[in-house]
C-alpha cells in the first residue's frame, strides 16, 4: 500500500442532504479528520425517507432514512456513513461494522412553542379550546397526550414531517400552537436557545432509543478503518444505547413504533457505579401507558455490554407481561 497517497487521499463521508445530517456529518468529520490525519469530504446522498411525504409508519418506519447510505457503502461510493442512531433497525447487518458511537448530546425533547410558552402555559393560554401540538412521532403522542391528561388538558396531536424549519414554520404562521423535536437537532445547528420554549424532562416524556446519538458505519471488511474510526466511540454511549435499543429490539418493535426509553449511567466522582433504563410503550391517545424502569449494576468494563442487553431484554419481558404486545399497533417482522 502507498501509505503517503493514502494519507492525501480523502475518506468520503456519506450524509443525508437537510441541514441537520450535514451539520452532525460535519462534527464527525472534523474528529475523523483528527484521528486519521486524512482529509474527509461529505458525499450528499438522498434517501427515500427523505423525499417521500408519507408518514414514516406507512413507509417502513426510520429505516427508510438508512437504506440508500448502507447502498453506497456496499457500492464503494462512500468509505463512511453517519446516522441518527435512533433511525437505524436494531438488526446489524454483517457486512457492516457499527464502528462508533460518539458522546452523545442531549437525549431529551423540546417543545418549539407560540409566543415561547412552555407546555402547561401553551395549554392554558389555548382553554377553552384545545392546543394543537405537531408530531410526526407515535412515541411523542402518546406521552404528551398524557402529560396533558395529567395537567387536566386535552390537546389535539397533528402529524407533521419535513425538516427543522418546516416544522417550526408550522407554529411561525399560527398553524399549531407548537412542536416537539430532538432537542438535539436543534442543538447541532445551533438553534437551541433561540427556539426552545421547554427542554421536556423525561420523567415527562422519555426519548426514543438512541436519541441523541449518532452512529458511525463503514464496511466491516475495512478492518482498519473500522480500527480507525473506533476512536470515536464513547463507551458510556455505547452502553447507554445498548440497553435501550435491545430493549426495542426484545419488544419486537418497529422504529415507528410507541416506545420511549433512556439508560442513565450513574456516576459517584469519576467512577460510574449503576446504570438505570426505562421504558414506555403507549396508545397514542395517551389513555394507557405501560412505563417501567429497573437498575442495575454498570459494564464491569468499557466493551463489555453483556449487561445492558440482559437489561434491556429483562425490562422488556416485564413491559410485555403488563400488556405491552396490545399497544405497539405495529410489530417489526
Amino acid at each position: 500500500m502507498n501509505t503517503d497517497a493514502t494519507a492525501t487521499t480523502p475518506l468520503r463521508l456519506g450524509t443525508r442532504r437537510s441541514k441537520l445530517a450535514m451539520a452532525q456529518s460535519g462534527l464527525v468529520a472534523e474528529e475523523v479528520r483528527r484521528v486519521t490525519g486524512r482529509p474527509v469530504e461529505l458525499v450528499e446522498i438522498t434517501t427515500y425517507g427523505d423525499v417521500s411525504k408519507e408518514q414514516l409508519a406507512q413507509i417502513g418506519g426510520t429505516g427508510v432514512f438508512v437504506n440508500a447510505l448502507r447502498d453506497a457503502l456496499a457500492r464503494g461510493d462512500i468509505d463512511f456513513a453517519v446516522h441518527s442512531l435512533k433511525d437505524l433497525p436494531t438488526t446489524q447487518p454483517e457486512e457492516f461494522a457499527l464502528a462508533a458511537v460518539p458522546a452523545r448530546a442531549d437525549a431529551r425533547d423540546v417543545l418549539v412553542g407560540r409566543d415561547g410558552l412552555g407546555f402547561e402555559a401553551l395549554l392554558r393560554a389555548a382553554a377553552p379550546g384545545t392546543a394543537r401540538i405537531g408530531t410526526g412521532s407515535p412515541r411523542r403522542m402518546a406521552q404528551i397526550h398524557a402529560w396533558a391528561r395529567t395537567l387536566g388538558f386535552e390537546i389535539e396531536t397533528v402529524p407533521i414531517r419535513g425538516n427543522i424549519d418546516t416544522r417550526i414554520g408550522y407554529v411561525r404562521s399560527g398553524e399549531l400552537d407548537g412542536v416537539v423535536l430532538a432537542a438535539a437537532g436543534l442543538e447541532r445547528i445551533g438553534r437551541l436557545d433561540e427556539e426552545a420554549a421547554e427542554l421536556i424532562e423525561p420523567d415527562q416524556v422519555l426519548p426514543a432509543p438512541g436519541q441523541g446519538a449518532l452512529a458511525v458505519e463503514c464496511v466491516a471488511s475495512d478492518t482498519h478503518l473500522t480500527a480507525q474510526l473506533g476512536e470515536l466511540d464513547d463507551p458510556r454511549t455505547r452502553a447507554a444505547v445498548t440497553a435501550e435499543r435491545t430493549l426495542l429490539a426484545a419488544l419486537e418493535a418497529g422504529c415507528s413504533a410507541p416506545v420511549g426509553a433512556l439508560a442513565d449511567l450513574l456516576v459517584e466522582g469519576q467512577v460510574v457505579t449503576e446504570m438505570r433504563l426505562r421504558g414506555v410503550v403507549g396508545t397514542t391517545d395517551g389513555r394507557t401507558l405501560v412505563q417501567l424502569s429497573t437498575t442495575g449494576p454498570a459494564p464491569a468494563s468499557d466493551g463489555d455490554l453483556t449487561a445492558c442487553a440482559r437489561m434491556g431484554r429483562e425490562l422488556a419481558d416485564e413491559m410485555l407481561a403488563k400488556g405491552a404486545a396490545g399497544l405497539m399497533g405495529e410489530r417489526a417482522l
